[in-house]
């Protein structure tokens, strides 16, 4: 067993964080005076898809006079639009008609098996492999990586590469999710809309080295639709009729209510965590620490605090307030798969918040 050691900010480190933090700044600063001074068409008509059917010719019209920035990907509105209203739907018709079926037993397997998911995105795709705030043998990486699989999301690589851009370009044009654009946008639409061509530009420069050169990422990557099939759907509808007694319409249902909760619980940093709570560590910034998306997303509420020491394990100042994926990271730790945790000294802390923070919300 080995000890979990902790990695702390130096001087230096100080002087690095707040010319980064100064060249984002100035970055961020161009981004904001391109997006006001250009028309939004050029970005649309830039993202329109080539050699597109005539038939969609009327409808891009009309998505250019509601003043959409980008174009409508429709798959991806009618298909995500659907599967919330049919299984929203199936859900309460299953809790009025057949509330028998809700046993115990069947509706703590979909819940652990959400927060296993969950697990997969917080302190896997997030803290490891987006933010490096850690390292991890390589059973963590396997159980991560399955972890992962279990929340059907994109790949490791798409989903590292547009977070690394959201930070770096935090609400910009060149930011994936720009809470600017509204609460629907930051929550899903950007999933049901183009990229900006600012987001392109910008994450085709961020450096992806360390995923690319990840041989278990690569294998992921590389069978990701089997390892989704599979740990996504697959094997969480037969455990609970092979081995819970669970019948095949329960499981089913309940299983599409767990995959829709998670996604949803992952959205909701990008949308509640941007535009609702308090700023004690940063006032200039929009993320902000809110309880409840840290209740549903295993921790990752703490926004403001993130956004300001993203390097923290934590991804909060205090480690297990609502925050179980640090909870289970400290577990992993103890045992010696999860080493080098990187935290964020006090002095730093209070420095900071007596400088940008607001001091009346501090914890």
């Amino acid at each position: 067993m080995t000890s979990q050691t902790t990695t702390k900010t130096t001087f230096s480190d100080k002087q690095e964080h707040k010319e980064h933090r100064d060249h984002d700044h100035n970055d961020k600063t161009s981004l904001t005076v391109f997006n006001s001074k250009s028309q939004q068409k050029i970005a649309y008509d830039q993202m329109l898809p080539e050699n597109e059917s005539s038939f969609m010719f009327p409808v891009r019209n009309w998505e250019k006079r509601m003043g959409f920035i980008t174009p409508i990907r429709w798959t991806n509105f009618i298909s995500i639009s659907l599967f919330h209203i049919i299984v929203t739907t199936w859900f309460f018709h299953t809790l009025i008609i057949y509330p028998e079926l809700f046993q115990f037993k069947h509706v703590t397997f979909a819940v652990l098996w959400g927060i296993v998911a969950g697990f997969g995105v917080t302190g896997g795709a997030h803290r490891l492999w987006s933010h490096r705030a850690y390292k991890a043998k390589w059973p963590l990486k396997v159980i991560l990586a399955i972890c992962y699989a279990a929340a059907g999301q994109n790949n490791i690589y798409n989903w590292v590469r547009d977070h690394r851009v959201h930070h770096k370009y935090s609400e910009t044009t060149a930011d994936p999710h720009d809470a600017n654009r509204g609460f629907f946008f930051s929550h899903v639409g950007w999933l049901m809309m183009k990229k900006h061509p600012e987001v392109l530009k910008q994450g085709a420069k961020i450096d992806m080295s360390d995923i690319t050169k990840d041989p278990l990422i690569q294998f992921h990557n590389r069978y990701f639709t089997v390892l989704k099939l599979v740990f996504c759907f697959a094997l969480p509808t037969v455990v609970p009729v092979c081995f819970l007694g669970a019948g095949w319409y329960f499981t089913v249902m309940s299983q599409c209510v767990r995959y829709m909760v998670t996604l949803n619980a992952t959205w909701s940093v990008n949308s509640f965590a941007h535009l609702w709570g308090s700023k004690p560590y940063d006032r200039t910034i929009m993320p902000s620490e809110n309880w409840g998306v840290s209740f549903m997303a295993l921790g990752e509420g703490w926004h403001n605090y993130h956004h300001t020491f993203p390097w923290d394990y934590k991804a909060a100042e205090l480690p297990y307030a609502t925050n179980l994926t640090t909870v289970l990271l400290d577990m992993f730790a103890a045992i010696g798969w999860a080493y080098d945790m990187k935290v964020t000294p006090k002095a730093l802390i209070k420095a900071v918040i007596e400088n940008k923070g607001d001091k009346r919300q501090h914890p």
